[in-house]
């Protein structure tokens, strides 16, 4: 066969390159198949990641949503001192223990709503829950300060915490009885009763109690807080040490102010209350050394002789829709608009307002000297910020919240004890229309 008939031979350095990029080929498809295989797994451990924190996140939401509902415990044993509500039924309480940390902490909320200053009035209350304990909820919402939420209330939600329910019409200070008409003005006694049963259940041995209140509530607890206070003497507790004792009082400070059409509209109420329920003997007597029964059953009167820590809780355009305007001083309807949406207030209502938040501020000045005490009031149209949580909780609303503070108060000790406030700064959404109604606040914390 001739020269080009010859088959040639593949050189050996040709197979070498051939199975060298054959097991590089390999060894590629190999990472790139493990490397696939490890991105599907840390996608899959990712997604399991964020399902249980999007499960966690939900679940949060749901302790949020919904309140616990806590059941109502008769006092029936406070019968027998004449603890009763003003149609001579029980009083009544809601408690919920507290756990962990929180296991021998206190705190003690006077339920609000209103007061009655006449035989109608009375007559009306006596015949619904807020004078007559057949009458009240089996179970009620805990919520805000009082709620069971870490989320919503991070400080507060494993204490024990009681609502102690209103039923007499005088802030848990009235004493007396109306035999013509039925009505047991005792709300004095329930408040004595209620906190001496709370006593021996446990609460003589805390370490740190915190009476609160919103509203009339909020009025009971700064006429009770010195009281409160006394209830737990130096040494009182299994261990022989102290027991913190600190008050806290939302949307209280009813101001003996000026109404729409220049009278005294919340004076004279407040003067029938104290006549009718036989209030004198049971409001403070540093005041009433010096003033009038009716002047000490306002706060303003009343604060600068507190000598227990306590922290003043209030929104400055809150008490003016009911205390400054009621119908009888608003003849002609012209501040209707003005309560019922606060962007309708003409130029006028608005300098009204303002001169209103000026009083309040001016009404804490010496109250704010003490190192004991504490305040914050913001200007908020709002009402009983700290149990609703709305206001309380990190959820933004009209009052919008900027910042968490922790308030304490001083002492020879340097006790403790946080309260948390979470409406600072608020943007309020009226002042696009009103540049000159103030959108901040009064802040003074208790000190360290």
């Amino acid at each position: 066969m001739g020269v080009h008939g010859a088959v040639a031979k593949p050189k050996p350095c040709s197979r070498r390159l051939f199975l060298f990029v054959a097991v590089l080929v390999v060894l590629i498809g190999s990472y790139c198949a493990a490397a696939a295989a490890d991105e599907q797994m840390n996608s899959n451990n990712r997604g399991r990641r964020r399902r249980r924190s999007w499960s966690r996140r939900r679940a949060a939401a749901a302790d949020a949503v919904t309140p616990l509902m806590v059941p109502i415990t008769i006092l029936k044993s406070a019968v027998d001192s004449g603890a009763v509500c003003l149609d001579g039924t029980p009083p009544a309480y809601h408690l919920h223990p507290g756990s962990g940390a929180g296991n021998n902490s206190w705190i003690v909320n006077l339920e609000g709503g209103g007061w009655c200053n006449n035989v109608r009035a009375c007559q009306f209350r006596k015949g619904s829950r807020r004078g007559s304990s057949d009458l009240m909820e089996k179970e009620i919402p805990f919520g805000g300060i009082m709620s069971s939420s870490p989320l919503d209330n991070p400080d507060f939600y494993n204490w024990n915490r009681v609502k102690i329910r209103y039923c007499d019409g005088a802030s848990f200070a009235g004493e007396g009885y109306d035999k013509e008409n039925g009505f047991y003005f005792r709300g004095q006694r329930i408040w004595d009763a209620a906190v001496r049963h709370l006593l021996s259940i446990g609460m003589a041995s805390a370490d740190q109690v915190l009476l609160t209140g919103c509203s009339a509530g909020g009025l009971a607890v700064i006429l009770h807080c010195d009281q409160f206070q006394a209830f737990f003497p130096r040494s009182s507790n299994a261990g022989g040490g102290t027991t913190t004792v600190k008050c806290l009082a939302d949307a209280g400070l009813f101001l003996d102010a000026s109404d729409v059409s220049g009278g005294r509209s919340l004076r004279s109420y407040y003067s029938d209350i104290v006549a009718m329920q036989g209030v004198a003997p049971n409001l403070p007597p540093a005041c009433t050394a010096r003033l009038d029964t009716t002047s000490c059953f306002f706060p303003q009167n009343v604060i600068d002789g507190i000598n227990t820590p306590i922290f003043l809780l209030n929104a400055a355009y809150d008490a003016w829709q009911e205390s400054l305007a009621p119908s009888g001083a608003d003849p002609s309807g012209a501040w209707r608009a003005c309560k019922s949406n606060h962007s309708a207030c003409d130029a006028s209502q608005m300098k009204f307002l303002q001169d209103f938040r000026d009083q309040m501020v001016a009404s804490v000045n010496g109250f704010a000297g003490s190192r004991s005490n504490g305040l914050f009031i913001n200007s908020c149209f709002a009402h009983c910020q700290s149990e609703l949580p709305a206001t309380w909780s990190d959820a933004a609303g009209d009052c919008q919240v900027s910042g968490r503070l922790v308030l304490r108060s001083s002492s020879s000790e340097g006790d403790r004890l946080p309260l948390p406030l979470r409406r600072n700064m608020p943007q309020h959404h009226m002042m696009t229309k009103h540049p000159g109604l103030p959108c901040g606040f009064v802040f003074k914390s208790w000190h360290c």
